[in-house]
């Protein structure tokens, strides 16, 4: 009898999705390696310039297919319609409706009989029946989906959708480099020595964009130093409101007890701030700065309004490895803050092993490839 391996290798696949972000390497080479496929990326995002994975670490065939903007938010991955033309027995896709060759690849792969999956977020609970006749539309063409969140799989079970084609999936970072690292963390002066103080300190992870709402993380700030109580905070990344999240800090006095490090690749420096942190604050949705975060041991705070959240939000377990604050409400945020710093003077081994367990059991790239092996072999 043939070992999963071994029949995996033997089912040629077609992973095609827009963009290759550097995060995801670890999962994408791991497909590399279990699966008999070809990769095709889109050269660019709607989102900017994130970096890319080096193709050359690929051992299998990777191509990139040019993005083309065609009208608002639409566009075209040039080539990637024609690859249904290919041998391929199985075409997994990522499910973004405003990719116009991934319309005309789903549809020509039906008329073809061929299998097709979606890999993609899901329905969010805010949709209206526009996307939702979109997102039934696209479930007519294909033999599965999968998603990075549970609470997604709920919302479309809701919506008459048939639950044996939904596959959770979560979503990863670099986990065997971060499990390395985590494994040599020690506390460190790294904050002492920049803030000359011993308050507390609160980390944000990520680029700076609006969506993050990181000028409520500053309000909190302010408010906390107010009541007499205080916290510093560090922002790892960069970002188009960089400039406006100083001018806050400056005109809100809170420059001494503000560190704006820039973006980072070093995982070692970054491990080291995220492990001294007490908690991490994404105002805003969260993504993959949860991932990040709970990798080193630190909890993550962000908003309650799941319709308007990120995925990841979910490996956020209320009072365990964080905690949900309202969304938009300053005074709600920093009652949150205070209270956890309150509850929580020390980061205990405890809460830096919940935050562990989160990733080692769920969001990491080896639970993903025994998903997609089940599903796909």
């Amino acid at each position: 009898m043939k070992s999963k391996a071994e029949v995996a290798k033997q089912n040629n696949i077609c992973f095609s999705f827009n963009y290759a972000p550097h995060y995801r390497e670890e999962i994408y080479l791991l497909m590399d390696k279990e699966f008999n496929a070809d990769f095709y990326f889109g050269s660019k995002t709607l989102s900017g310039v994130i970096k890319k994975i080096e193709y050359n670490k690929f051992k299998g065939f990777v191509a990139e297919l040019t993005f083309k903007l065609f009208f608002h938010n639409f566009y075209f991955l040039k080539g990637q319609s024609k690859l249904s033309k290919k041998s391929y027995k199985k075409y997994i896709i990522t499910g973004q409706p405003y990719n116009l060759s991934g319309w005309l690849l789903l549809i020509k792969n039906k008329i073809k009989g061929k299998k097709t999956y979606l890999w993609n977020h899901g329905l969010y609970g805010k949709e209206n029946s526009f996307k939702l006749l979109i997102m039934k539309l696209q479930f007519y063409f294909i033999d599965g989906y999968f998603l990075y969140s549970n609470y997604s799989k709920d919302q479309m079970i809701k919506k008459g959708i048939d639950d044996k084609k939904l596959f959770v999936i979560y979503n990863s970072l670099k986990y065997s480099e971060s499990l390395k690292i985590r494994n040599k963390l020690i506390k460190t002066n790294i904050f002492e020595d920049k803030f000359k103080n011993k308050l507390p300190n609160i980390i944000f992870i990520g680029r700076l964009t609006k969506v993050k709402k990181l000028d409520l993380l500053f309000e909190a700030q302010k408010l906390s130093f107010k009541m007499k109580k205080g916290f510093n905070v560090t922002l790892i990344g960069d970002g188009k409101i960089k400039q406006e999240l100083e001018k806050i800090a400056q005109e809100s006095n809170l420059e001494s007890n503000t560190w704006f490090y820039g973006s980072s690749y070093d995982e070692n420096k970054i491990a080291e701030f995220i492990f001294n942190a007490d908690v991490c604050v994404s105002p805003g949705n969260v993504g993959l700065t949860a991932i990040h975060s709970l990798s080193y041991g630190t909890p993550v705070i962000t908003h309650n309004n799941f319709s308007t959240q990120m995925p990841e939000f979910e490996a956020v377990i209320e009072k365990v490895t964080g905690v949900f604050f309202k969304e938009n409400n300053v005074e709600s945020l920093y009652t949150v803050i205070n209270d956890w710093l309150s509850e929580n003077p020390v980061k205990t081994s405890g809460i830096i092993e919940n935050c562990y367990k989160v990733i080692d059991d769920q969001y990491n790239p080896f639970n993903q490839i025994k998903i997609l092996q089940k599903i796909l072999i």
